[in-house]
């Protein structure tokens, strides 16, 4: 706003020059040229018809008209330059207003983007994190058969194909109720051959499903070593 003030104050300035300069113009006493006037002089007359003044167009009143013609409009042109330049200095303005809206716009996009992303982080760290705990989970929970016990094993899962599907599947349920090795029936399913292995957990499935789908998970998750 010091500009505008700056530009109002310039314009006054050259008005109020430009008025002084037409005042003393109109006011400098102007020679008079017409000869009736010059007669009416010459016979000791002080007043000069203003009508013939104003028919010839040479007398002293048409001149001073004239000569005021040129300073107003030379004024009115000042002025509408000086509003001129004011209204480009408002639009300008305007214009400078309109550009920081948009920056802030653009600023407060840039904030909202920068709260999503960290969001997202903080998501994908938490997701993270669940991925580790439940690979570690599965570790944990993993069987695996050590080397020393794997002949024993096979030998026994031989034993059992031979029998009865219906027998097997109910002696490897008591050994289920063992709490020291709850594992063991696991362990001899997993060496079984795959015909064996799959007629005694449906005989399993007639009376206990759940135990047989506990068996069909843990098979899924023992590994040898």
């Amino acid at each position: 706003m010091n500009k505008k003030v700056i530009i109002i104050a310039a314009a006054a300035g050259l008005i109020g020059f430009s008025g002084m300069f037409g005042f003393a113009f109109t006011t400098k006493k102007q020679p008079i040229s017409d000869p009736n006037s010059i007669n009416a002089l010459a016979d000791g007359s002080n007043q000069v018809n203003p009508v013939q003044m104003q028919l010839t167009g040479t007398g002293q009143i048409g001149q001073v008209t004239a000569n005021k013609s040129l300073p107003e409009k030379y004024l009115k042109r000042l002025i509408e330059e000086v509003r001129e330049k004011i209204q480009e200095y408002d639009d300008k303005l305007d214009e400078l207003a309109i550009r920081e809206q948009r920056i802030q716009s653009v600023q407060e996009t840039f904030k909202s983007d920068i709260a999503e992303l960290n969001d997202l982080r903080v998501e994908l760290a938490l997701t993270v994190a669940t991925l580790k705990s439940e690979q570690k989970k599965l570790i944990e929970s993993r069987l695996t058969i050590e080397k020393e016990e794997q002949s024993n094993l096979t030998s026994i899962a031989a034993t059992y194909d031979k029998m009865d599907s219906t027998s097997a599947g109910k002696i490897l349920m008591n050994m289920m109720q063992n709490k020291t090795h709850p594992e063991d029936p696991v362990k001899i399913l997993f060496y079984m051959t795959e015909r064996t292995k799959a007629k005694v957990l449906a005989s399993i499935a007639e009376t206990k499903p759940e135990v047989s789908a506990y068996l069909c998970q843990k098979l899924k998750q023992t590994k040898e070593l």
